[in-house]
């Protein structure tokens, strides 16, 4: 039990701001993250922190390490304090996965903008960025839309992947280079597991990402660090901007499940044969009116797919392409190509993610104005009519009926390690998802399967979702979003009573599905990213089993064979315990490496042909990483701390206690407001809310960190929370009376001995200090009445407990002038922490800017020394010369250098001189930043006495 004074304190603590890497500075983001947050994850949270003046940091934690968790919390804290201007920039083929991880982890309202969207808002007069949402990108949006961002001025951009910005310093990097430009101002978090691969030149690309002057110019770092190879100097400069943690160093608290590899080999017949050698002919001829010219390498890709998933799957594909060639000869005209008339929404999502990450081709295809050569239609509706005379033959695929023999071997497998017999079967194909349903359902799967596609729009999965609705109708797990619940009740419908769920792709994106531990690639994506995607469903952190991972290879076909063995062996993404090293997946683009495997395919007809160019793959791939390069990163990015796990374990202990501290403090401060508007369970922190308040409807609600499952969501970011800091902040009081219990309190709060039984008096004031950025106190000034003070972290001890109001006595004038006085002098004391801690920050920030200095005027000087050193070689030669043509030829050369050596010099001068007035700048900018507002008030003086 509270009282009005706990719940004026418990509103200000709960909403207060802090700068800085304690933890306090993430104290709302804990409060609104629903999922299990490792020690390593509050770490590097933090250390986005560490510093208000740092334009940003690089997260390079190892995979598997959770860095969309780390970069959540502090996202999270940044919306909770107001900050929400935020934008997520990632390969387009993780923007859904972004989205669910914010939506279900975090409670965070966002929106995927890409063209189509954005021109929507534009065509409304709507500013695209400014719906009150995180917004979701691709790279490539990003570029396009610069200007507009750059003027939008974000509060926070989280970049994923960010090793694709990492040859900014070059020319070329277009894409690089543009996003560079729009996020210039903003705070960046960029995560990466490949911090740089190839050249420590990269490393310099991503601090360029961050700010410009953390190194001097492109010249100056390949002089200090690649050539004079500087190493220790380089770690100490990163330090503040980089942040890696190991796998070794969390095994003691994350224990990671192994993946286990079940290969089904099948050999396709004869008929299976024959139509995938005459239709891969067909593929590869040129001008075809059945591939449009300016989309043939996506069209052609997605084609080969389906041809290589199911037989059902092609027939749809073939009859919707003749069906258009026929409608162009009949009408005589040229008819433009839309893809979505040929491919599902699944398949012609993962085509748009290729288009996202690509380039768009500069081949114009054929106008509706031009004559068609009807000829050639008739012989492509000949050929396309036979393939579909081919398929009609093959009533069921090879691949479908080695299917059958793998489920049972891994279900089998599965079962021995003790995991749920359930089993996640991945395709491509929307038609092949339906093919494969009704053939296991045929073959003993009858009423055991469900199916998960972009739209959900059958039968079974209409049935499943008003049955869902109706048995959650009062557990708050309905969100109102049609799509989501649809999810939902589908994901839960697979946990409860389905063996197997049969996912497209596309759909599948950010699915957590720990509960199954069977992943089957029905067909295999060419995009090493995309595998490790599917089995992450499954395989991933809260795994408690080994996940079984099935793959299928048809023995007659050489070139599946050589992908899989490339995916197998070199990406080794079917084994071990975290599947794609670093040290490749980091390093290939996976929308390049797909065209590059296209390539193979549309070029390659003969076995030695397909076996050449495989190994030059493969080769390029190995090239990529070389010992020398391993050894350079082990001394630039080796951890900083070498009792890294004893840290990790005593950061593991204090979070917990400061958790469970704002978490009594939430849940204490919610039952006072709410009072009887709703009935309280303190042992599972659920409770029934009897009546509508605001926003928030009545049911049952459940604090995050509940082991109840059934309720509405109940964090801090929640309207319902909203109302209840806001109802606490705004009571009134005067000088009043509490007696403390600390016997009666939920917490295991421990007071000294000597304080049992006394009796004193206590101001709490706010004080407010707005200079780097904005941050907040509660500062306790208190007495016992024998005139003994009590400190900071005793005071918030005291009102941890349990209290109620009694009926004051009234302060004395000297009481009341004593705790005015002293509260004045603690204020002094924290705004001198305060301007120390702001000093170092300067310092440090100054250093940084003196450095940048230094390696541009070296740079600058190290190139007069290279003339310099050219111009006593000229001497030589001329004091050398044998004849005079050669004493005449050195002397002119000596001549162009000596005037080159004096620009250079002038040169020098100028550049020194606007080096120091933007030295100059900068540090003004800061100076300015270091001048202070301050607010502070009394918010009540009160009696107190512990029992």
């Amino acid at each position: 039990m509270i009282t009005r004074y706990h719940a004026i304190y418990y509103a200000r603590v709960l909403a207060q701001r802090a700068i800085g890497d304690n933890i306090d500075s993430l104290s709302q983001s804990l409060l609104n993250a629903a999922v299990d947050i490792n020690p390593h994850q509050i770490e590097a949270a933090l250390f986005a922190f560490r510093s208000p003046l740092s334009k940003g940091i690089i997260l390079a934690d190892e995979v598997g390490l959770g860095k969309t968790i780390e970069a959540g919390l502090v996202l999270c804290q940044y919306w909770a304090i107001g900050k929400r201007k935020i934008i997520v920039v990632c390969p387009a083929a993780l923007r859904k996965q972004w989205s669910f991880e914010l939506t279900e982890k975090f409670g965070i309202d966002n929106e995927i903008l890409d063209s189509k969207n954005y021109n929507e808002y534009v065509r409304i007069g709507r500013n695209p960025f400014d719906n009150k949402k995180v917004v979701i990108c691709s790279y490539n949006f990003v570029a396009r839309k610069k200007d507009e961002i750059r003027l939008f001025g974000f509060d926070l951009a989280i970049i994923d992947e960010a090793h694709k910005l990492r040859n900014v310093y070059k020319k070329n990097s277009v894409t690089a280079h543009a996003v560079r430009e729009a996020l210039e101002n903003v705070k960046k978090l960029l995560l990466t597991a490949t911090p740089f691969q190839n050249s420590l030149m990269e490393l310099y690309g991503l601090t360029s990402i961050i700010d410009e002057n953390i190194f001097g110019d492109a010249k100056s770092f390949r002089a200090n660090y690649v050539y004079e190879e500087n190493y220790s100097e380089l770690q100490m400069r990163l330090a503040p901007y980089y942040k890696r943690t190991l796998r070794k160093n969390v095994v003691e608290y994350i224990n990671y499940t192994k993946r286990l590899p079940l290969t089904q080999k099948f050999d396709s017949t004869d008929l299976e044969f024959e139509l995938y050698t005459k239709v891969s002919e067909f593929l590869r001829s040129d001008n075809l009116y059945s591939i449009p010219v300016k989309q043939k390498m996506l069209t052609t890709m997605m084609v080969r797919k389906i041809l290589a998933s199911s037989t059902y799957a092609l027939l749809g594909t073939l009859a919707t392409i003749k069906a258009r060639l026929e409608k162009m000869l009949e009408e005589n005209k040229y008819q433009q190509f839309d893809l979505n008339e040929i491919f599902d929404e699944d398949e012609i999502e993962l085509l748009n993610e290729n288009e996202e990450d690509s380039i768009d081709s500069d081949v114009n295809s054929p106008t509706e104005d031009e004559i068609i050569d009807t000829k050639q239609i008739q012989k492509e509706i000949a050929a396309i009519q036979s393939f579909i005379n081919l398929a009609e033959q093959i009533k069921h695929d090879s691949k479908a009926k080695a299917l059958l023999i793998a489920l049972q071997k891994a279900f089998e497998q599965i079962e021995l390690i003790g995991a749920n017999r359930k089993a996640l079967i991945f395709t491509e194909s929307k038609r092949t998802q339906a093919y494969l349903k009704e053939f296991l359902e045929q073959n003993g799967y009858r009423g055991k399967i469900v199916i998960f596609n972009g739209s959900n729009s059958d039968k079974q999965s209409n049935e499943i979702l008003e049955a869902w609705l109706k048995a959650n109708a009062y557990t708050g797990k309905i969100s109102g979003i049609r799509a989501a619940d649809r999810r939902a009740a589908i994901v839960d419908y697979f946990k409860d009573k389905a063996e197997i769920m049969i996912a497209t792709e596309a759909a599948a994106e950010g699915l957590n599905l720990q509960f199954c531990s069977l992943v089957v690639n029905y067909d295999l994506p060419w995009n090493p990213q995309r595998i490790e995607q599917r089995i992450g469903r499954c395989h991933r952190y809260g795994q408690k089993s080994d996940v079984v991972v099935v793959n299928f290879v048809n023995q007659r076909n050489y070139a599946d064979l050589r992908v899989f063995e490339l995916l197998n062996d070199k990406f080794k993404l079917f084994s071990d315990v975290f599947g794609t090293s670093d040290e490749i997946l980091g390093q290939i683009d996976g929308v390049d490496f797909e065209k590059r495997i296209w390539l193979i395919y549309q070029e390659c007809r003969t076995e030695a042909e397909i076996s050449a160019a495989f190994e030059k793959l493969q080769a390029e791939l190995e090239s990529k990483i070389n010992t020398r390069l391993k050894d350079v990163k082990e001394q630039v990015l080796k951890t900083f701390d070498v009792e890294v796990q004893e840290r990790l374990k005593l950061a593991k202990e204090h979070t917990c206690a400061f958790i469970n501290r704002y978490e009594y403090i939430f849940w204490e401060l919610t039952k006072f407001i709410l009072g009887d508007k709703a009935v309280f369970n303190d042992s599972n922190h659920s409770f029934i809310l009897k009546e509508r308040i605001g926003e928030s409807p009545k049911g049952k609600y459940c604090l995050i960190t509940s082991k109840e499952t059934e309720g509405i969501p109940y964090r801090l970011s929640h309207p319902l929370a909203q109302y209840v800091l806001k109802q606490a902040s705004a009571i009134k009081v005067t000088g009043g009376k509490i007696i403390f219990s600390p016997l009666e309190t939920e917490l295991n709060v421990t007071l000294p001995e000597d304080l049992k039984g006394k009796s004193g008096y206590l101001l709490l004031s706010s004080l407010d200090v707005l200079a780097f950025d904005t941050e907040q106190y509660s500062l306790f000034t208190a007495y016992t009445d024998d005139g003994q003070p009590l400190s900071q972290e005793l005071c918030e001890k005291l009102f941890l407990c349990a209290g109620r109001e009694v009926k004051p006595t009234g302060l004395t004038p000297v009481q009341q002038r004593k705790l005015k006085e002293s509260a004045e002098q603690h204020r002094k004391g924290k705004l001198q922490q305060i301007d120390s801690r702001n000093l170092l920050y300067f310092k440090e920030e100054e250093e940084r800017i003196f450095q940048w200095e230094k390696d541009m005027i070296n740079s600058l000087e190290k190139e007069l020394d290279t003339i310099k050193r050219q111009i006593r070689e000229q001497e030589r030669l001329i004091r050398n010369a044998v004849t005079i043509e050669e004493k005449i030829a050195a002397t002119k050369k000596l001549d162009q250098l000596e005037s080159i050596k004096r620009r250079k010099r002038n040169e020098l001068a100028d550049r020194e001189d606007e080096i120091a007035s933007k030295r100059r700048k900068l540090l003004a900018e800061l100076d300015s930043r270091m001048i202070r507002k301050i607010h502070h008030e009394d918010l009540f003086a009160i009696e107190w006495q512990i029992v």
